[in-house]
């Protein structure tokens, strides 16, 4: 579903380049839940930039659903990322003047496809994600988990080939950070959604199936899940201080 090949990425400085990512490789299968775990400037953003078509990078390919994204012009890209990936951002993103039923359409709205089938999509996404009460209210007026569980549910509405979340429960308390997760799983068990997230929190990332560990641009190790969800925070835990010694 989703192949990242060799990948380099840079940034130039004034005549010094500094390397980013260092030849990264891996892949997420279909249905997969994957997080990417590592210390500031390990290059998490920097990859996640590069596969959402937000910035260029320098050598090697990603592929999303057999399509390859180096070489596409502007007005590809951006269809691109409205129609195969979905997204979830830390600060939610959602449109304060729309309400929560709308925000939910608006990559249906983008596309100028917003029919009776959309309309259904979105009253089952909120059903299934237990905000089908708060519809009709306005972002301003629900709690932050809310909010993130009506940003998953717009990032379903195309019917995404990858959802890409960035740091989804960083401004949400435990309680929400966890009703979230538990929507993503939800996601992937109903909808085969595949989802690849990066995040800090370790807690997230052990209900994930698979972790990737980036240190300064490279792949330090994939941790893959493991015995109960408390074992596999544990044994990501360990490979994190091991991977900070």
């Amino acid at each position: 579903m989703l192949y990242v090949k060799n990948l380099y990425k840079s940034y130039q400085v004034g005549k010094v380049k500094y390397p980013v990512l260092k030849g990264i490789d891996f892949h997420v299968a279909q249905g997969e839940f994957v997080a990417v775990m590592g210390p500031s400037g390990s290059g998490k953003t920097t990859l996640l930039n590069c596969i959402s078509c937000y910035i260029p990078f320098d050598g090697g390919s990603i592929m999303v659903g057999g399509v390859k994204l180096a070489g596409q012009d502007e007005e590809t890209l951006a269809k691109i990322r409205n129609t195969k990936l979905g997204f979830v951002f830390q600060d939610f993103m959602l449109l304060d003047g729309l309400s929560i039923r709308e925000n939910i359409l608006v990559p249906r709205i983008v596309q100028g496809e917003v029919g009776r089938d959309a309309e259904q999509l979105a009253e089952r996404l909120a059903d299934m994600f237990g905000i089908g009460h708060i519809m009709d209210k306005y972002p301003a007026d629900v709690s932050g988990g809310e909010k993130q569980r009506a940003a998953v549910a717009r990032s379903l509405i195309n019917s995404p080939m990858v959802i890409l979340a960035d740091e989804p429960t960083g401004n949400l308390d435990s309680k929400s950070s966890r009703i979230v997760i538990e929507t993503f799983i939800e996601a992937k068990e109903k909808m085969e959604a595949t989802i690849f997230m990066v995040t800090h929190d370790s807690f997230a990332a052990s209900f994930c199936d698979r972790v990737i560990l980036l240190k300064d641009g490279t792949i330090y190790r994939q941790v893959e899940k493991e015995g109960s969800q408390r074992e596999f925070q544990d044994k990501l835990l360990d490979a994190i201080r091991e991977m900070s010694a």
